[in-house]
């Protein structure tokens, strides 16, 4: 995700600031500036935030717990999203956003940090995760959620941290999460078969791992993991789309079940703005992703079929 959202700058300029104040802004924090402008434009839509607590000693190891403001009549689905940001940057707490969106649609939300590069390095920032899938099953039924009905979520090297937990047995085995509490991952323009490393962060983030290879998502697929939902736009030439398109095609041949969601003309961090205001409304990605969160989180199991594109 590098330095997120410098794609923002054409499309809020008109909304917000304007000009080299916003471009600074991005630079310095996009999500932060995202969260901002999904405030001003869209309201709080029934959400608040409800907790932060934290999952370990670094300060990065935290989660932030978004509910509804009215108390909800009964638990309600829990959706985990994890930020990108190259493994090296990032914080959860500039993704309001995302709580505000998948709250108003009958979603209790946390937003996970792990462990930044240098001192994060593999396997902490998949170890992070899988404490915050942890501290959610056990924690979330007191603000509203189900602890049985997870679905995880992520953008670029979140959507590989969500797509690890979940695939690798041992993770979630070892925050003793029972496998079939994870109902569900969707992945925004995630890196899921990058080795050989050829860019600074994945060399930093995964260089010194004794077996390169099986830190690739893609070594792990099985027939019985979680369903999967892959999102990726055309245009990103950060993450490649054949990530996407090899996690999909792997997990079908493996007897899996996937959906991939390939966008025209969408760079790497169009996904991620689609799930915010005033851009959710306008495209697709928002309205796959609560379909597919509510469908697998629903009583019975979802069955879906890999499809080649989907528009």
């Amino acid at each position: 995700m590098g330095k997120l959202l410098w794609g923002l700058g054409i499309g809020l300029g008109a909304l917000v600031l304007g000009g080299a104040a916003l471009q600074l802004a991005i630079m310095r924090n996009g999500p932060a500036v995202l969260d901002a402008v999904d405030r001003i434009a869209g309201g709080a839509r029934g959400a608040e935030r409800k907790a932060l607590a934290s999952t370990g000693e670094d300060t990065a190891q935290k989660v932030v717990v978004w509910g509804p403001q009215e108390p909800a009549g009964s638990a309600r689905a829990v959706l985990l999203f994890v930020h990108g940001g190259s493994w090296n940057s990032g914080d959860p707490e500039d993704y309001g956003f995302i709580g505000r969106s998948f709250v108003a649609e009958d979603f209790v939300v946390v937003l996970a940090g792990y462990r930044l590069v240098p001192g994060g390095e593999y396997p902490a920032m998949i170890e992070d995760t899988a404490a915050a899938i942890g501290w959610t099953h056990r924690n979330i039924a007191q603000y509203g959620g189900d602890p049985g009905r997870i679905v995880l979520a992520g953008h670029s090297a979140g959507a590989y941290n969500v797509a690890m937990a979940a695939l690798e047995r041992r993770w979630l085995a070892a925050e003793g999460v029972p496998q079939g509490a994870v109902r569900g991952v969707i992945g925004l323009a995630g890196p899921y078969d990058f080795y050989p490393f050829d860019s600074d962060s994945s060399k930093a983030a995964f260089g010194a791992a004794p077996d390169p290879q099986a830190t690739q998502p893609v070594a792990h697929v099985r027939g019985d993991a979680p369903p999967l939902l892959l999102v990726h736009g055309k245009a990103d030439d950060l993450v490649k789309i054949r990530n996407s398109r090899e996690l999909a095609r792997r997990t079908e041949a493996a007897g899996g079940r996937a959906e991939t969601l390939f966008v025209d003309g969408a760079n790497h961090n169009d996904p991620l703005l689609a799930l915010a205001a005033p851009w959710r409304s306008r495209g697709a990605v928002m309205d796959a992703a609560v379909r597919f969160a509510r469908a697998v989180t629903d009583e019975e199991p979802l069955s879906v079929s890999v499809q080649a594109e989907t528009r």
